[in-house]
């Protein structure tokens, strides 16, 4: 199996198309097409990760954080960079990360922060806008199943837990062909009046291109009329955190079972121990900058890291806050990628590595 399959089926559930415009997700180094031997999953990449890759025999090292996250001038073994990326390379090891576009996917890193902590009725906190568009496209009536059919292939019509979705009307369309035309309907020099309808599709902005390539192909015309409208829809199901509601709870018991499921060495919170919480908002890694989406939501607390001294004062009294540590929150996302690769191929070489572990230590 190549490198490029195991990349592909992550990219399906996490389209790199989510990813934040600051972000560097994707291939770091590598050949991916390249036949893999082996996948090392990790949250980090560091010279002892490359050589646990050589141990075990895996030629891809899939990551959560980007070794490449800014602009890289040199490569030299005077670097942690630049040594990691000479070994990689010197043993032929593609490094892959998928960061901010795990966060951003549906069920990706806050949805499973989300469901070990039990919450119910989950939604994105903060959802991503301009990522979708609609495709309108005039068809003659006995072909709309298949131009439609041909949509959904391409990953149009999907809105949440439903699939095939689309809005069919019906009316008379016309044209005429001029001489140098060759229609699949009507005469060359004449007007043509003929029963279409119009099939009404919602797709992810990076989907429209293989869209309307399946859709050309599938339609009887030579010059099918279509239509692309960027939408200000948010994206209900791609963004940044999650909210959801819990059975009521003290605070302090509801952050030990926190710290209990996270292996959290010491918690870091704002807010009274007592208080009833209901309603829990949070975000794997640093979400500091969504307290304020938090509050709004009608949460009680706010689960993140790396959250400042005066994130917690400022909001001091609006919303418990709870600071578990960047690296806690998002040991998850080997998780996902573990189940992503065996879901599609099963029994594959795929490994956690031993050699990822927290920098920060708790005294």
């Amino acid at each position: 199996m190549r490198i490029r399959s195991i990349l592909d089926a992550i990219e399906d559930f996490a389209p790199r198309a989510l990813q934040e415009s600051y972000d560097n997700a994707g291939l770091q180094a590598g050949d991916a097409t390249n036949d893999c031997t082996g996948v090392l999953l990790t949250l980090d990449v560091s010279e002892r990760t490359v050589d646990e890759a050589c141990e075990r025999g895996c030629n891809l090292i899939v990551s959560h954080h980007p070794l490449l996250f800014k602009g890289v001038k040199t490569i030299s073994p005077t670097t942690s960079t630049g040594r990691i990326l000479i070994k990689a390379i010197k043993n032929d090891i593609a490094i892959y990360a998928a960061h901010t576009n795990l966060d951003n996917a549906r069920n990706g890193v806050s949805y499973r922060m989300a469901a070990k902590l039990g919450l119910t009725d989950i939604q994105t906190l903060e959802p991503q806008q301009e990522t979708l568009a609609k495709i309108a496209v005039f068809v003659p009536d006995e072909y709309a199943d298949k131009v439609a059919q041909a949509l959904f292939e391409a990953g149009a019509g999907e809105i949440g837990d439903y699939k095939s979705c689309c809005y069919r009307t019906k009316g008379i369309g016309s044209f005429e062909p001029n001489e140098e035309a060759n229609p699949f309907i009507g005469k060359n020099g004449e007007v043509c009046h003929t029963e279409e309808t119009k099939i009404e599709v919602i797709i992810p902005t990076w989907k429209v291109g293989h869209a309307i390539r399946n859709m050309i192909a599938a339609h009887p015309y030579e010059e099918p009329a279509y239509d692309v409208f960027p939408l200000k829809n948010a994206n209900q199901y791609s963004g940044s955190g999650v909210v959801g509601n819990i059975e009521p709870v003290r605070l302090e018991e509801f952050l030990n079972k926190t710290k209990t499921i996270f292996n959290v060495g010491a918690i870091r919170y704002a807010g009274d121990k007592e208080q009833t919480i209901r309603r829990v908002a949070l975000c794997g890694g640093s979400g500091a900058f969504l307290i304020g989406k938090a509050i709004a939501s009608g949460a009680d607390l706010y689960i993140t890291g790396d959250v400042k001294y005066h994130d917690f004062t400022t909001h001091e009294g609006q919303i418990a806050i709870a600071d578990i540590g960047h690296y806690e929150s998002e040991q998850c996302t080997k998780e996902i990628f573990y189940e992503i690769i065996q879901k599609k191929f099963p029994n594959f070489a795929t490994h956690f590595a031993e050699t990822d572990t927290n920098p920060i230590n708790y005294l």
